[in-house]
């Protein structure tokens, strides 16, 4: 019997590995563009998702990074 292999990029795997457009600790000013299944504020800064609790749509903020994943980050308004 002969094995079929998968082609193409590894599943789970969204965009580039590469750099991302953040670090802890950076603050950026990020326009709202949606919000998450979560209630989150959805922001995205070179296209790189970044989850802002307590923010909602069409607000712009500017955030503290408090933590940056595989595929996204997590900022805090800053006041």
């Amino acid at each position: 019997m002969e094995r079929r292999t998968r082609r193409g990029p590894p599943r789970g795997r969204r965009g580039p590995s590469g750099p991302k457009p953040v670090k802890e600790g950076d603050i950026v000013e990020v326009e709202i563009v949606e919000k998450s299944r979560r209630g989150d504020g959805v922001a995205r800064v070179e296209g790189f998702v970044v989850f802002v609790p307590g923010a909602e749509p069409g607000q712009r903020v500017k955030v503290q990074i408090e933590k940056v994943g595989g595929s996204y980050a997590i900022g805090k308004i800053l006041s």
